[in-house]
């Protein structure tokens, strides 16, 4: 488990502070808190970073869709919000979860279950039953 730093001020949080890209995107990094598994990476834009603090459920931006999609609406595999993080460049995002459920859309826990060993790709988890 990480150890949690408390700051001496308090600031109040800004998601225009934020750098996004040309889109209007940052990547978003999800991690299990408990363990501290990197679950997966999307995006969001300033909105689905206000919604995601608002409603403590995850929300992403889908490039592909350009829509809002809120982690586990349709499949029940939930992310809830412990804890969001900017990192030093403010150009990225750690958000710490409790995940119900695979985090992959191809039922596995982590959407990084493939390993580069040796030159050879090693599949490192099978889909969730």
């Amino acid at each position: 488990m990480q150890k949690v730093f408390v700051m001496a001020q308090k600031v109040a949080f800004d998601p225009s502070t934020l750098k996004f890209n040309e889109a209007g995107l940052i990547p978003a990094i999800a991690q299990e808190e408990g363990t501290g598994e990197v679950l997966m990476m999307a995006w969001m834009n300033a909105q689905a970073v206000e919604r995601t603090l608002e409603t403590e459920r995850v929300t992403y931006w889908s490039r592909s869709r350009q829509a809002f999609w809120v982690k586990g609406e349709s499949s029940g595999h939930v992310q809830e919000l412990v804890d969001l993080r900017v990192d030093c460049d403010r150009d990225c995002l750690l958000v710490l979860v409790r995940q119900t459920g695979p985090a992959c859309h191809t039922n596995r826990r982590s959407c990084f279950y493939t390993a580069v060993r040796e030159g050879e790709e090693v599949e490192l988890m099978t889909p969730m039953a």
